[in-house]
């Protein structure tokens, strides 16, 4: 039985796309399922492993507020309940993922995380998991991390990396406690050495980082022989995720041609349908809901006070 109290369900129009809310008394977590194009050829699953986020992106729906980890037991319950609603057999799913990349900072929960990769790799095999990160300086989670993912042969690694300098990504992630760009670099060659699996940056297109001096700076920082690359876009929170890619299709395109040029692996996030229930990067606007109306439980998340200084 699960423990969250409610859960509300938005569903895009194209069917292909569903958002969940769970909520309780202390604790809101979203969570997105994707169908490509049905749930037997592709199944996606984002899942939250925190209420709010502590690392403030300023970009993110998610990052101003903050209120606690969620448990091994409320970070399965998404995957399962959203897997029961809509009956889907896991073992029959042509290719299943199940990423960690909705709300919250999974480095930062990492005793809750283990639990639950160890679970999903013992009940569920064939699932691909895939942790998504911003790079939190921890110790003992990297630690515990690459122990896990030497382990676990199916754990993906992907940062959040969205600018080619230190400087512009301080800008976009405030929170000071975090890998500078070469140290990811060093983290995802080391997850390389360790696994022999290829670890993903992630790469949000705008007008400002899409010069040809962020393409070297790039190829310089991360070896394609080492990295993929995924490219998105940010949606604003008046904006769906497919007004947001169409807006910058052409300089998306543009961009990815160049990387390929440099020899990187990439790939194109797929907007798929995430035009009218919130699915888009930084879309998880919910937890700002919560927030309002539980002022006790949710504080200012530590990136967004460094974020908010630096502005005044």
């Amino acid at each position: 039985m699960s423990s969250w109290v409610d859960v509300e369900v938005k569903n895009s129009t194209d069917t292909s796309v569903k958002k969940y809310i769970f909520t309780k008394e202390d604790a809101v977590a979203e969570s997105v399922l994707y169908a490509y194009p049905t749930y037997q050829e592709r199944t996606v699953m984002c899942v939250s492993c925190q209420t709010g986020c502590p690392m403030g992106c300023s970009f993110c729906g998610t990052g101003k507020f903050f209120g606690r980890n969620l448990s091994a037991d409320e970070i399965l319950e998404q995957i399962e309940h959203m897997r029961s609603e809509n009956n889907i057999d896991f073992a029959k799913c042509a290719k299943l993922q199940l990423m960690f990349m909705s709300m919250g900072e999974p480095l930062l929960n990492m005793e809750a995380m283990e639990d639950v990769i160890w679970y999903l790799r013992d009940w569920y095999p064939n699932a691909q998991l895939l942790v998504s990160t911003s790079g939190p300086k921890t110790e003992e989670g990297w630690d515990d991390f690459m122990r896990i993912a030497s382990q676990t042969s199916t754990l993906g690694l992907q940062f959040s990396v969205h600018e080619s300098s230190d400087e512009a990504r301080d800008k976009l992630i405030p929170m000071k406690k975090k890998l500078c760009l070469e140290e990811i670099a060093h983290m995802g060659l080391e997850f390389y050495r360790l696994t022999g699996r290829k670890p993903f940056f992630n790469y949000c297109v705008h007008k400002g980082n899409s010069t040809d001096e962020d393409v070297m700076r790039l190829r310089m920082l991360f070896d394609p022989r080492v990295w993929e690359c995924t490219l998105s876009v940010i949606c604003e929170a008046d904006e769906t995720n497919a007004q947001a890619h169409n807006k910058h299709l052409d300089l998306i395109a543009d961009f990815n041609g160049r990387m390929v040029q440099v020899g990187f692996n990439t790939r194109i996030f797929d907007p798929a349908g995430q035009d009218d229930c919130g699915g888009g990067c930084g879309q998880l606007w919910q937890v700002q809901k919560f927030a309002m109306e539980n002022p006790h439980i949710m504080q200012q998340s530590p990136g967004d006070k460094i974020r908010c200084r630096n502005v005044g």
